[in-house]
């Protein structure tokens, strides 16, 4: 796991488009939005937790 992770040619694009929106934004806008994806990467991160956990079965101790 020690190589680079390459992106596709379309992940590249939406980077690329990604950027460019960025750089249109004013600061408090890029701060409004950085503060929304943060939020938006951690109940990612939680869902995906929860998802792994249900799927390996280590969520059976867990009230439901």
């Amino acid at each position: 796991m020690n190589q680079p992770i390459e992106l596709s040619l379309e992940q590249e694009f939406q980077v690329k488009s990604f950027t460019s929106q960025v750089q249109r934004m004013s600061r408090e806008q890029a701060q409004k939005f950085l503060i929304v994806l943060h939020n938006h990467m951690m109940v990612q991160e939680i869902t995906y937790r929860e998802l792994l956990m249900h799927e390996w079965n280590l969520d059976s101790g867990k009230e439901s």
